[in-house]
């Protein structure tokens, strides 16, 4: 067993239930080569974890930017929370140390831009949630995710093509689009998603990736082009 209490310094806090954090930090991959490991893996956390760094966000961005306009919110959490974002604070934490998984993820977690650290960072958003609460996982978010709210916005690098393509969508359609996930193959250290873009009903654009959030972005991508709404005008 990995000395997770490490990570628990790292964090500021000692979970009064440890199982909820080797939960988050159990990939799926883990748990076919270890039978009688104590949890489940972390995917029903991340999905916990994910919900509830959206509503921090949200509130956080509504009570201190009080001009901006329903766009420009959602593209600005939108940056906040995503894949990339939530890698920074994953390698600010040393996570690849701590996760439980199979032998051939492990080897991708060398990778920079492995989303595995990115979902786990979620995973641990939830078990803090379950262990104590709302606030414990708001002094995470506020520590870790939210300093980096005034550059993205300096920069406008929440404009990415996520971002664009549900402003235009909300601003000529009044609906938010829908991503979807068509197939998905191959092993668990090596598995691609096929994932397609929605307004309403209507397919868009799909594209492939090595993983969800790879395969959304660039689902925008193509489907920014298609639309021809490629360039920001803002």
């Amino acid at each position: 067993m990995k000395d997770i209490s490490n990570l628990e310094k790292l964090l500021n806090y000692q979970f009064k239930d440890q199982n909820l954090l080797i939960e988050a930090l159990t990939h799926r991959s883990f748990l076919n080569e270890n039978k009688n490991w104590p949890t489940n893996h972390n995917e029903r956390l991340e999905f916990l974890g994910d919900s509830i760094l959206g509503f921090i966000t949200a509130e956080y961005l509504f009570k201190n930017y009080p001009d901006f306009q329903e766009g420009q919110l959602t593209s600005v959490r939108a940056a906040l929370v995503n894949a990339d974002s939530l890698l920074d604070v994953a390698h600010q934490l040393n996570l690849e140390q701590f996760l439980f998984t199979s032998k051939g993820e492990a080897k991708d977690l060398k990778k920079s831009r492995s989303y595995l650290l990115a979902n786990a960072i979620e995973a641990i958003i939830g078990a803090l949630y379950l262990d104590s609460g709302l606030n414990q996982a708001k002094i995470f978010v506020e520590k870790y995710i939210l300093p980096k709210t005034e550059e993205i916005i300096k920069k406008a690098s929440y404009k990415d093509a996520k971002s664009l393509f549900q402003e235009r969508s909300q601003e000529i359609y009044g609906i938010t689009p829908v991503y979807k996930t068509l197939n998905a193959w191959g092993p668990d250290h090596d598995k691609q998603f096929e994932v397609g873009v929605f307004i309403g009903e209507e397919l868009i654009a799909k594209s492939t990736g090595h993983s969800k959030q790879e395969a959304e972005l660039e689902a925008a991508k193509q489907a920014l082009i298609k639309k021809g709404w490629f360039k920001n005008n803002d």
